[in-house]
C-alpha cells in the first residue's frame, strides 16, 4: 500500500468517524401525548429532512403525571435533551434550579414579542429559557349536528347555558356534557379556568389576587365553583370515574352534545370524528346579558433545553428551527387550536380554529389564574385547584369550603395575601 493511499484511507476513516459523531438523537419530554402521531408524521420529518445528522424522538408522558415525572428525571439526570415548558412558575422553577438553559442568545428569539416571551422569562425579563410555541383558548366545542337535530342555538349567558343543558338532558338522545373528574386537572382546566375569567373579570381579577387586594373567597372567585357544582347533573353516569381520554371518546363518538374544551382538542377531534358530525364552538357564556366577555387565551407551550444535555449544540439547532416562521406555520396548521406566538402572521386553514381565535375580537383575554407567581409555594395553588374543582363537581366539597381551603393555603405562604 502506498503512503498516499494509506493517508487517504486514514483521512477517509477520520471523516467517517466525524460524520458518525454528528449523528445524534434528541429526545423531547412533553405532556402532549395526544399529538404523538402528528409529531412523528409531520413535524419531525420536516425538520429531519433539512438536518440529516439529527434525529428527533418525541417521548411524551401522561398530562397529569408530567410535572412529577419530569422533575424526577431531571433530578436523576435521565431527562431528555429538550423539555416542553409549561408557562410561568413551573418552568421558572426549573430554570432557577439550573435545569433549563438560558436561551436568550438564540437568534430565533427575535421572532417573538415581549408578551409572547413573558411566560418563559425571569421576573425581571433578563433571561428567556424556552422558545414560545403556542397559546390555547378555552371555550366549549359542541356537536353542531346534534344541535340542529334538537333545534338548539349556542348560549350567550349563564341562564341560557343551563336552559340548553336542561333541554338536552330532557331529550335524552345525548349526554349534555362530556367531562370527568377522575384526573382532576380536567375539572380545573376545562371547568374552573374556562368559565372563571367571566366572574373574576380576567386580568383585573388575576392581578388583584397577585397584589393581595382580592381574595379567593371573594364572590368573583367562588361564583365559578357554584356553577361547576351545577354541572354534576349534566355529565352522565359514572363521571367520577371518567378519565380525560374517556371524555374525549364520549364526544368524538357522538354520545355527548357539548365538550368543555381547550382549543388543543381541535386537531385531535377532527380526524377521530372524520366527518361523522360537524363541530362548532362557543365562548364561555357571560353571567348576564351585557356583561363583558373574558376568555382564557393562555400562553401554553414552549420548548427549552435541558441544561445537562450532552447534545446541546444539536438541540439548539432544533430550537432555532422551532422559533422560525416555517415551524410556526407548520405547527399551527398541523395542530389547529394551538395558536402561534411567532410574530410572523400564520394563516390558519381549520374553520373551527378560526372560530376560536375570532373571540379575541369581542372578548378580553387573560391567562389561567394560578400560573404566574401564585403556585410557587406549598400548598401549590394550581394542583390544589385541580382537587378543589373535582371535589366541587363531585359534590364532596361545597364551593364556599373549596374557596376557603384554597385561600388558606395561599395565605399560608404568600405574603400579599397575609395582610
Amino acid at each position: 500500500m502506498t503512503r498516499s493511499l494509506s493517508l487517504a484511507l486514514l483521512a477517509s476513516t477520520a471523516l467517517g468517524g466525524a460524520a458518525a459523531a454528528q449523528d445524534v438523537t434528541l429526545t423531547i419530554e412533553s405532556w402532549r401525548n395526544d399529538d404523538l402521531q402528528i409529531w412523528q408524521e409531520v413535524i419531525i420529518p420536516a425538520f429531519e429532512a433539512d438536518h440529516p445528522g439529527i434525529r428527533i424522538n418525541f417521548a411524551p408522558s401522561a398530562p397529569a403525571e408530567y410535572n412529577a415525572v419530569l422533575n424526577s428525571k431531571l433530578d436523576a439526570g435521565s431527562a431528555g435533551d429538550l423539555i416542553t415548558c409549561r408557562p410561568f412558575d413551573a418552568s421558572l422553577e426549573l430554570f432557577n434550579k439550573g435545569q433549563l438553559a438560558d436561551l436568550s442568545d438564540l437568534a430565533a428569539m427575535e421572532n417573538f414579542s415581549d408578551v409572547a416571551k413573558s411566560a418563559w422569562q425571569t421576573d425581571d425579563g433578563s433571561a428567556t429559557f424556552c422558545v414560545p410555541m403556542a397559546s390555547v383558548i378555552h371555550g366549549f366545542i359542541y356537536n353542531r349536528t346534534a344541535f340542529e337535530e334538537l333545534g338548539l342555538e349556542p348560549p350567550a349567558t349563564e341562564e341560557e347555558f343551563f336552559a340548553l343543558l336542561d333541554r338536552i338532558k330532557e331529550d335524552g338522545s345525548y349526554i349534555p356534557m362530556a367531562m370527568g373528574t377522575a384526573d382532576q386537572w380536567e375539572a380545573a382546566t376545562m371547568g374552573y379556568q374556562n368559565i372563571g375569567p367571566n366572574y373574576w373579570k380576567g386580568e383585573e381579577g388575576r392581578k388583584a389576587l397577585i397584589e393581595g387586594s382580592a381574595s379567593l373567597t371573594d364572590e368573583g372567585w367562588v361564583a365559578p365553583f357554584r356553577q361547576l357544582a351545577r354541572w354534576k347533573d349534566y355529565l352522565g353516569d359514572g363521571f367520577e370515574a371518567q378519565t380525560y381520554p374517556d371524555s374525549q371518546n364520549l364526544f368524538t363518538l357522538g354520545r355527548a352534545a357539548i365538550y368543555p374544551a381547550g382549543s388543543w382538542e381541535i386537531g385531535v377531534f377532527g380526524p377521530q370524528i372524520d366527518g361523522a358530525f360537524e363541530m362548532g364552538a362557543f365562548p364561555p357564556p357571560v353571567p348576564a346579558e351585557g356583561d363583558t366577555c373574558h376568555i382564557s387565551d393562555h400562553t401554553d407551550i414552549a420548548l427549552g433545553l435541558n441544561a445537562a444535555s450532552a447534545n446541546a449544540e444539536a438541540a439548539r439547532s432544533f430550537l432555532e428551527w422551532v422559533g422560525s416562521p416555517e415551524f410556526a406555520t407548520l405547527y399551527a396548521n398541523a395542530l389547529p387550536g394551538f395558536f402561534s406566538l411567532n410574530a410572523t402572521p400564520v394563516e390558519m386553514e381549520n374553520p373551527l380554529a378560526q372560530e376560536f381565535v375570532s373571540w379575541r375580537e369581542s372578548c378580553e383575554p387573560t391567562i389561567r389564574s394560578t400560573y404566574q407567581i401564585l403556585s410557587r409555594g406549598t400548598p401549590n395553588l394550581e394542583n390544589e385547584t385541580w382537587n378543589a374543582s373535582a371535589n366541587v363537581v363531585n359534590g364532596t366539597e361545597t364551593p364556599e369550603a373549596a374557596a376557603e381551603r384554597l385561600q388558606e393555603g395561599l395565605a399560608s405562604w404568600y405574603a400579599p395575601q397575609q395582610q
